[in-house]
């Protein structure tokens, strides 16, 4: 459980598909449901309390219905809460749709240039790929004596060609070029302490990929002719002249963005779920169950302890996907149970990362879950997040 955990002054949530909302606000900034109230305005929405008012932007094509703002009653966990539902209206002419992420927009005959994330050094210079071709998803490898009564026909690896980009789940496979020995810093490590200690587990050694600039790990080298690089690492862009992407883009923001995007396309194209976060040794990091994917959020943190102080704020509202997490290390009895579930019935759809970005990625989760009510922030065995869109 995150330290950082504080109390809400004002948390926004809208549902887009059931065209309603919940409101929930802080009893040191309304003691009482009469001294809330709610009016909107054009792709606008107002909140009026006797610490101050707060002006939601919202997404073009939302509104808010007037006069439909009715207190509700909460449990225990509410006792410093008060909680509102209401409704919106949506026109879907005027919705602005997620952007797709890279891995689903990149396209063959197209020039792109790769960057490091972290400091924006330009990695691959002018990458024109003749063919842009998936790969099989999640652990299909894994499966195929499941379903094979022969030998593995599929037991080579499959590798890109000079001019190919091969697209995995969260990464890309690329064809290694002249371009690279400037930029890209190749080291040999071997497979986690952890993996060594297990006799069943041959201890691999990984040739891992790094910015020479600035020391970020980016992938590793499947073969001394291909690199593997994850999305959270590098931006991919077209080739566009001499332009680079924005610099000192927030870290957190960007991984954020990066996989929230991702699981959305996973979810809506593959229809699955719950997704297995793991490191490139196959070893579960983290459980995600993804509750909702057309939520609209805003939140405002706890109100000064100063009675006397009042804030006029205005915020915009944020596409995320809402989801239930369950790290998989230092957990309890309720939460090994739901883990070994997941793990007996193969629940999770496997999402492999560095081991260091999937402890980013539980970071801003984690910082998520503290931003939250205290009413929203368990469900069950479970922990509750928003990543934004």
């Amino acid at each position: 459980m995150s330290a950082k955990t504080h109390g809400v002054g004002v948390f926004l949530e809208l549902r887009k598909r059931l065209r309603c909302g919940s409101l929930i606000i802080g009893k040191d900034v309304a003691a009482n449901p009469a001294d809330v109230t709610m009016t909107g305005g054009d792709s606008s929405l107002h909140i009026l309390t006797p610490r101050g008012e707060v002006t939601l932007t919202l997404p073009q094509g939302f509104s808010y219905e007037e006069e439909s703002c009715i207190p509700t009653a909460g449990d225990e966990s509410c006792r410093e809460e008060l909680h509102f539902r209401l409704r919106i209206s949506v026109s879907h002419d005027n919705i602005e749709e997620t952007s797709d992420t890279i891995v689903k927009t990149l396209r063959a005959q197209e020039t792109y240039c790769f960057y490091c994330q972290s400091c924006t050094t330009r990695l691959l210079e002018d990458r024109l790929f003749k063919r842009v071709l998936p790969l099989p998803n999640g652990n299909w490898n894994s499966l195929v004596d499941d379903w094979c009564c022969h030998p593995d026909p599929f037991a080579g690896k499959m590798l890109p060609r000079a001019e190919d980009c091969l697209l995995g789940d969260t990464f890309f496979l690329l064809a290694r070029d002249g371009s690279c020995e400037e930029t890209l810093l190749q080291e040999v490590s071997s497979a986690g302490a952890q993996d060594s200690e297990d006799p069943k587990k041959v201890c691999q050694r990984k040739a891992v990929v790094s910015c020479t600039s600035c020391s970020s790990v980016l992938g590793e080298a499947l073969t001394p002719e291909t690199l593997k690089l994850y999305i959270t690492q590098v931006v991919v862009e077209p080739l566009v002249g001499d332009r680079k992407p924005d610099s000192l883009v927030n870290r957190s923001f960007f991984l954020e963005r990066t996989v929230a995007a991702r699981l959305a396309e996973l979810s809506n194209s593959l229809n699955f779920f719950h997704f297995c976060v793991q490191t490139p040794n196959g070893k579960p990091f983290l459980l995600l169950w993804l509750l909702n994917s057309d939520s609209i959020i805003a939140s405002i943190p706890q109100w000064s302890a100063n009675p006397s102080t009042c804030l006029s704020s205005s915020l915009r509202a944020a596409r995320a996907l809402k989801l239930l997490y369950i790290r998989c290390s230092h957990v309890d009895v309720e939460q090994q149970e739901v883990i070994t579930s997941w793990e007996v019935n193969a629940t999770g759809h496997p999402v492999v990362l560095p081991l260091k970005v999937c402890e980013e990625l539980l970071q801003v989760i984690d910082d998520s879950n503290a931003t939250l009510p205290a009413s929203m922030r368990h469900m069950r065995a479970y922990e509750v997040a928003y990543l934004r869109l």
